[in-house]
This record gives C-alpha cells, structure tokens and sequence, in this order.
C-alpha cells in the first residue's frame, strides 16, 4: 500500500502545515512516477463523512480516500476544500495529494456501530477515488470490501478507467448490496480534453470502461457534466458525446452546465486566458462578480437544446443524488429511506455536493462532525 518497492525521491515531514498541526501526517513523499507531485500520508480518524441534506432527503454519506486530484480538471468545483490544509485551490489541488493510508481499517470500525444505519454511500463525489494514485495504494478494494460486508449498498463515480481493476471485486459485491456505476465523461473533443481535463484519461479509454461495466452486468450512468459555454455546448458536440455514450453502452445520462464557485473561477479564468482568451469577456458576463451558476436563461435553452437529443439516442435522463451529487443509489427509495440490505451473516437492516471545513477537519480527526459549522455548496 505505500509504496511497496518503490525508491522514494523524498521526505518532506513540514510539506504540509495544515496537516502537521493535527499530528496525523505519517510522511510526505515523491516518486519519478509522479514527476511534480507530493503525496502526504495521513491517519485518519473517520473515514465515513456525513453530508446535510434537504426537505426529504435528510443527509448523505461519503467516503473520500483522497483530497486533491492529479487529474487537474480546471473546473474541479472540489478546489476549495484544500484551503483547509492550508494549501490553494489551484496548482496545489494538481500537485499536493493526501492518502488517508488506513481508511479502510477506520471506515470497517465504522460499519460496525451498532448505530450504523446501512445508508447508501458514496464514492467521487468530492476528489477521485480511482485517480492515478489508486494504483499504487490500492484503498478501494478494502472500502468496497467493507462496504458489502456490513451490507451498505454504494455508487462510485468517477473519470478513472482504474475501476475496470475492480469490476470482479464489484461484481462479486453486488451479491450483497446494490451498488450504482457512474463514468464522468464531459468532453468529446480530444485537444480540448488534454488542455482542461491534463491529468484524465482519454475520453475513448473512459468509454471504453462504460463498455466494460455493462459487459459486466451494471447499468452505467454518463455524467456529461460540466457543459462549458461556447465550448461543449454545441448541437454538434452534444450529439457526439450522446451517441458516442450510447454506443459504449451507457444506460442513462445526467447533465449540467459549467458553475464557478469560490476560488474555483479564478483558477478557470486564468486557464480560459491562456487557452480561448477571445472566450474571457463572455465567460465574465455570465458569471459576474461571485455569481457561480450560468444565468438561468442560458440553463433553459441548454436543456431545450440537449432534451431531444437524450431521446434521439434512446438514453434515460440519469437521477442525480440531491445531497451527495453521485449518482442516485438504486437503495433509495420514496421518501428517500433506504431500502433494506442483507449483510452476509448479518440481520436486514432498514444520499450539487455539499462538503465543508468540518466535513473535511473530521475526517482528518480535528473537527467534531457535530459542530456548527457554515457547509460549502459546490
């Protein structure tokens, strides 16, 4: 799990002050198989976060192994939560990666609290579990494990074709909990992919692993999300992306158009600056001052636009989890209870994201989940 044969460039114990201070950082390392990038190992003290919900969805749940991604999207709406360990949204967010090496030691003790309620969960909702570095530590195969054995159904969405590593440990998992699959593929134009989306796979490989989880006996859902103005939203590029996916075996499909919350837009702008510079004076109309979201107007002809072309390509349109932002988790039903699962040898048992400081101060074993604490809306 750490590095296993591997010659660390390396130590950097003070890399990480925000970290440091809760005495939890095991060490920080580089590796040439990660040019650029740090990764701090960190002991976490929870490993399942609680996520405040709405009306009649009172809370959600998920997991993150990892904050920061290597995938580098400049939209990542996920930027934000690395300001409280004291590291920027921007190129920090890329490059400064913490592992929580345990968390599927702490998420088993978590399962089995007698108050554990079996909730759904999930996985990529925040950073991604099944970036690059997956590979080497290898944290989801425990979480999955955990997951099915005290029979708590999960989704996972996520840009990494590393899951098709895990389709037989899924499979196999799916015997005892349902399990939802969800491949986030936004761009269909390979430049424009490699410029804004640096560190993902391609979109043919993401595809391809569409492919491989239905072979596998899943339903997948696409999340063509963001939708970038001007760039992505075009008749032409929508019919492509949406055939393309139907093509691959996508069952359904959720959307939604580009939003820049907090120190998120910066970022994007300086990105937009430097690769469609004609684009900035646009892009800074529609999203003025701390506006995040497009202006309604433009959602609604988005929508008119991309309705017709869902049903031309006989997909679904995809639920999205009102709380969590995954996909909706096939154990919720009305009302938004969770439908009984059987864990083996155990009794049955009778979800835009919402991830603030404390959420992420908890998992790292400094802030009490029970805190009063303003949530980030991203």
């Amino acid at each position: 799990m750490r590095w296993n044969g591997q010659e660390l460039d390396a130590e950097q114990p003070d890399a990480l002050p925000g970290l440091a201070r809760l005495n939890n950082l095991v060490r920080s390392v580089q590796t040439p198989e990660f040019a650029g990038v740090t990764f701090h190992e960190v002991l976490a003290k929870s490993a399942l976060n609680k996520v405040p919900g709405q009306s009649y969805v009172p809370f959600g749940w998920t997991i993150n192994p990892y904050r920061g991604c290597t995938h580098a999207c400049a939209y990542c709406f996920a930027r934000p939560t690395h300001a409280y360990l004291d590291l920027d949204a921007g190129d920090d967010f890329d490059r400064q990666i913490i592992v929580k090496v345990n968390v599927s030691d702490v998420l088993r003790r978590e399962l089995a609290r007698p108050a554990w309620r079996h909730e759904p969960v999930a996985l990529g909702t925040n950073t991604d579990p099944y970036q690059r570095a997956e590979g080497r530590y290898g944290l989801m195969p425990g979480i999955i494990e955990a997951l099915a054995g005290s029979g708590t159904p999960f989704s996972v969405l996520t840009k990494g074709t590393l899951l098709r590593r895990d389709l037989p440990l899924l499979v196999a998992a799916r015997e005892h909990v349902p399990i939802d699959l969800a491949m986030s593929i936004a761009v269909y134009d390979d430049a424009l992919q490699h410029s804004i989306e640096p560190g993902t796979p391609t979109t043919a490989a993401r595809l391809a692993t569409v492919t491989a989880v239905r072979d596998a006996g899943f339903d997948c859902t696409v999340f063509l999300m963001p939708i970038l103005p001007y760039l992505t939203d075009t008749r032409a590029h929508l019919d492509h992306a949406l055939r393309s996916a139907a093509e691959a075996g996508a069952t359904s499909v959720i959307h939604s158009a580009l939003h820049l919350r907090g120190a998120v837009k910066p970022w994007f702008f300086e990105w937009l600056a430097r690769e469609h510079p004609e684009l900035l004076p646009k892009y800074r109309a529609m999203y003025p001052g701390s506006s995040a979201y497009a202006p309604a107007e433009y959602r609604e002809w988005l929508a008119a636009r991309i309705r017709p072309l869902i049903r031309a390509h006989r997909l679904e349109r995809g639920r999205e989890d009102p709380v969590t932002g995954g996909v909706r988790s096939a154990a919720l039903g009305r009302g938004g209870r969770p439908a009984p699962a059987r864990a083996p040898g155990a009794a049955n048992v009778g979800a835009a994201a919402i991830v603030g400081a404390a959420a992420i101060g908890a998992e790292l074993g400094e802030v009490d989940l029970g805190a009063a604490a303003p949530a980030m809306l991203f």
